[in-house]
């Protein structure tokens, strides 16, 4: 038995839609770490996928208390009550918010550069030193076709005129329903922590250009200034068995699925 918490959010709909066994965790608002251990011992699950969260960038920063409580505080309860369970918690590729390098980065090169990054990087850090089993997914900007949430696929879908991306950023976008077929895999993972998603050697501008030309939209590209690289090296997870298409073949499977596109060749 899976339990996920953030059920009806962007990530948690997925697990339950797609994961025969999951069963949704209530509300974790204004929780106290009592109230972790009845929900977790009530469940019966094996597995819990924590996948509740703060994730606006600005609201956290507005609100780094409330930022605290769900993004840190919250997995450390979760981690206390999981005893013998299997803990999966999703962090982000903000956590390289900070980096100077270039990238693409492992998992030990680290540095927040916002509250909510720094937060993700803490929850990790705290949750393995109380569950050294618990594993930490730095997931990338992930996307579907969801009308509930803003995400890079809808985006380029609805754009009617203009979009902007950089030519000098990189950064993994992933498909979430790639993310959800690899958590029977991820429940293999050794304890720690682990860059997740689809990687790629093109800018975000060039992923863009090809995403536009395969669907036939009439939009122009927009070479927008440089922004922060989120970019990450996934070959710790791929060493376990998890895999991802590639960003251009994501974005290609998806529209596939969704039938917004007439040929699915598999691409660069």
């Amino acid at each position: 038995m899976i339990l996920v918490t953030g059920a009806n959010g962007f990530v948690g709909h997925k697990i339950m839609e797609m994961c025969k066994d999951a069963v949704a965790a209530p509300s974790l608002r204004n929780v106290t770490q009592e109230d972790i251990n009845r929900i977790i011992g009530e469940s019966n699950a094996d597995v819990i996928i924590h996948t509740a969260a703060i994730s606006d960038i600005g609201a956290c920063q507005t609100d780094p208390d409330a930022s605290y409580f769900a993004n840190v505080q919250i997995p450390l309860f979760m981690a206390k009550a999981s005893k013998d369970r299997k803990l999966i918690c999703f962090s982000s590729d903000q956590v390289y918010s900070g980096c100077s390098e270039e990238g693409p980065y492992s998992e030990d090169m680290a540095k927040p550069g916002n509250i909510y990054a720094e937060h993700k990087l803490e929850m990790e850090e705290r949750v393995l030193e109380t569950d050294a089993d618990a594993v930490m997914l730095r997931a990338e900007w992930m996307y579907d076709y969801y009308l509930k949430k803003t995400n890079y696929f809808m985006n380029i879908v609805n754009a009617k005129d203009l979009v902007s991306f950089s030519s000098r950023q990189y950064r993994g976008i992933t498909y979430l329903k790639e993310v959800v077929e690899n958590m029977e895999k991820v429940l293999t993972l050794p304890g720690g922590v682990y860059n997740f998603g689809s990687e790629t050697t093109k800018s975000m501008y060039e992923i863009t250009r090809k995403f536009i030309e395969l669907l036939g939209k009439k939009v122009k590209l927009e070479d927008a200034p440089a922004r922060h690289n989120l970019w990450m090296n996934c070959d710790k997870a791929k060493r376990y068995g998890v895999e991802f298409s590639t960003v251009i073949d994501g974005l290609l499977k998806c529209a596939g699925d969704y039938n917004l596109i007439q040929n699915r060749t598999k691409t660069d």
